[in-house]
Parts: structure tokens; C-alpha cells; sequence
């Protein structure tokens, strides 16, 4: 059986033990995408929708969940971020979601980086919904991951 690092010998949960990690800078970079009508985007841009400014909502819900990744998949380790940002590309069909996640430690961000973009696209859909019942979320990946 191969060696997996969340599995202790007997095939039990564990949390990856990373004390003897060196701190370094760790980077990642993940997106998605929110798939929608025109008329949701046309609404959008006239800042018409009825939830408000829908952007803004979903860029504070990315940033928190990054904050909380570790309270929500089990096994991540709590971690002290220096930096995480969400940004939006608004498309004729659909937003495009894109979150950086930083910090100097022992583990890698990816976790962060895609639990924002989840959570942001999550937090447009429910924003939107009254206007569009067609929208689906999907393409979410790493698409950087960086240590130094």
C-alpha cells in the first residue's frame, strides 16, 4: 500500500505533521468561474440586481473563507495568512473569480486560495439567483502554486 500522508499506519486520519518544515514564503493561486445569463451581467454592471453590490459581498466572503479554511476541511492546518485577495473579470457570460493566498510557514496555501474562490462563487450565486436560475459554478482549480 502506498504511503499516504493524511493516513497513520493503521489507516486512520491525521493531520500531516509539518513541525520540522522550514518557514518559507508560500504563494497560490487558484480560480473559477460563475457561468450566467447576459441579462444577470447587464444588471450587474447597472449595479440593478436586488442583493446589491454583488462583487463587493463576494470579494469580503472570499477573504473570510480563506481565513477560516482550516474550520471547514478537515485535516488543514490553521494558518496565519499575510495576504489574501479576490478579484472578479466580468464577461458577457459570466465572472471569472480569481483569489491569491500568501504567507510565510510551513504549509502550503492552495487550500485557501480555492476555499475563496469556492466561497466567493458560492456567495454570487446566491446573490443572483433571484434573476437567474441557470447559473452554474465550475473550473475551479490551482492554477499557481509558489514557495521560496
Amino acid at each position: 500500500m502506498p504511503d499516504f500522508s493524511h493516513l497513520d499506519p493503521a489507516g486512520g486520519a491525521r493531520m500531516v505533521d509539518v513541525g520540522a518544515k522550514p518557514d518559507q514564503q508560500r504563494t497560490a493561486v487558484a480560480e473559477g468561474r460563475l457561468t450566467c445569463s447576459p441579462k444577470t451581467i447587464e444588471l450587474l454592471r447597472a449595479k440593478a440586481l436586488p442583493k446589491g453590490d454583488v462583487l463587493t459581498v463576494a470579494k469580503i466572503a472570499g477573504i473570510q473563507a480563506a481565513k477560516n479554511t482550516a474550520q471547514l476541511i478537515p485535516l488543514c492546518h490553521p494558518l496565519a495568512l499575510s495576504h489574501v485577495d479576490v478579484d472578479f473579470t466580468v464577461a458577457d457570460d459570466g465572472i471569472g473569480i480569481r483569489a491569491t493566498a500568501r504567507l510565510t510557514g510551513k504549509t502550503g496555501v492552495e487550500m485557501e486560495a480555492l476555499t475563496a474562490v469556492s466561497v466567493a462563487a458560492l456567495t454570487l450565486y446566491d446573490m443572483c439567483k433571484a434573476v437567474d436560475k441557470a447559473m452554474s459554478i465550475g473550473g475551479i482549480r490551482v492554477v499557481e502554486k509558489t514557495k521560496a
